[in-house]
C-alpha cells in the first residue's frame, strides 16, 4: 500500500508542476478581440465623436459601429474610444474644428473679428477652393506650388502643433491673437516646433505631397473659436485668384 501510495503523490507532483509550467492564455475582453491594432481615445472636454473622426480620419459611422455608440452625439468625458490604426492618442481639441460652417463670402470678417492683414501662406495658385466639395466639406483652400516653396506664418503666433496626421502628412498649426487658428498641411517638411514662438511671415515649412495627395500643394485653413473660416475673407491677396476645383486627375488631388 505505502508503495503504490507513493506512486500515486509522485505522479500528482509531477501532473502539477506541469501544470504551473504550461504556458497561460489570457483571454481579452470581448470588446477588443477580433479587432485590427488602434489605441484608446480618453475623451477630454470639448471632444466630441464628429472631432475625433476627423482627428484620427476614420470616418464617423465606423467609429460609431465599431464603439457600439447608437447616439454618436453623445458621448462622456472620461469614455474610451478604440480608434482602429492609430498609433497614439492625438490633441483633438487642438487639431480639428468644432465644425465645417460655410460662411458665406458676404459676411466678410470685421476688422474686431480677424487678423488684421494677414500675409498669403505661399506663392501659388487655388487648386481647390472653400466649402461643400464632392459630397464632403473642404475646410481650406488649397494652394498648388512646386515641391520645397516655402511656407510662411500668415501672422505672429504660438506653434500649438507640428507633427504628422493621417491624410494631412506633415501638418503645422499656429494660434494667433483674436481666436484665430492658422494650419498648414501636406508639408514636405515642418520647420517649426510645438511651444515655439513665430513671427509674421517667419518660414515654418516647405509645400509638399505628404498625406493623402496626388501633388505638391499647401492645403491651409483659417479657424475662428474653433470654426474653420473661409481663408480668403482674411486674406483678399486670394480672393481674386482663380481657382480650379474640376483640374484633371492627374493634377487635382484627394484632400482631407
Amino acid at each position: 500500500m505505502k508503495f503504490h501510495f507513493r506512486v500515486i503523490l509522485g505522479l500528482n507532483l509531477s501532473l502539477s508542476l506541469l501544470s504551473s509550467c504550461a504556458p497561460r492564455t489570457v483571454s481579452q475582453p470581448p470588446h477588443v478581440t477580433g479587432r485590427s491594432q488602434g489605441i484608446y481615445h480618453v475623451v477630454k472636454p470639448g471632444d466630441n465623436l464628429f472631432r475625433i473622426s476627423k482627428a484620427y480620419d476614420v470616418p464617423l459611422e465606423e467609429l460609431a459601429r465599431i464603439n457600439s455608440i447608437r447616439d454618436a452625439g453623445h458621448i462622456r468625458i472620461g469614455q474610451r474610444i478604440f480608434i482602429p490604426g492609430a498609433p497614439r492618442q492625438l490633441p483633438v481639441d487642438t487639431i480639428t474644428p468644432a465644425e465645417s460652417v460655410s460662411v458665406p463670402r458676404s459676411t466678410a470678417p470685421t476688422p474686431d473679428q480677424a487678423v488684421d492683414a494677414l500675409v498669403a501662406p505661399t506663392s501659388g495658385t487655388i487648386n481647390s477652393g472653400f466649402g461643400p466639395r464632392n459630397g464632403s466639406f473642404h475646410d481650406g483652400v488649397d494652394i498648388g506650388a512646386p515641391e520645397g516653396t516655402p511656407i510662411v506664418a500668415v501672422e505672429q503666433g504660438e506653434v500649438v502643433y507640428s507633427d504628422q496626421l493621417r491624410g494631412y502628412g506633415n501638418i503645422v498649426i499656429v494660434r494667433h491673437a483674436g481666436g484665430i487658428v492658422s494650419v498648414y498641411a501636406h508639408n514636405q517638411i515642418n520647420l517649426v516646433r510645438e511651444g515655439q514662438q513665430v513671427s509674421r511671415g517667419e518660414v515654418i515649412a516647405k509645400v509638399g505631397s505628404t498625406g493623402r495627395v496626388t501633388g505638391p500643394h499647401l492645403h491651409f485653413e483659417i479657424r475662428k473659436n474653433n470654426a474653420v473660416q473661409d481663408p480668403t475673407l482674411y486674406l483678399p491677396q486670394l480672393c481674386c485668384a482663380p481657382t480650379f476645383d474640376n483640374l484633371p486627375p492627374t493634377a487635382n488631388r484627394r484632400d482631407p
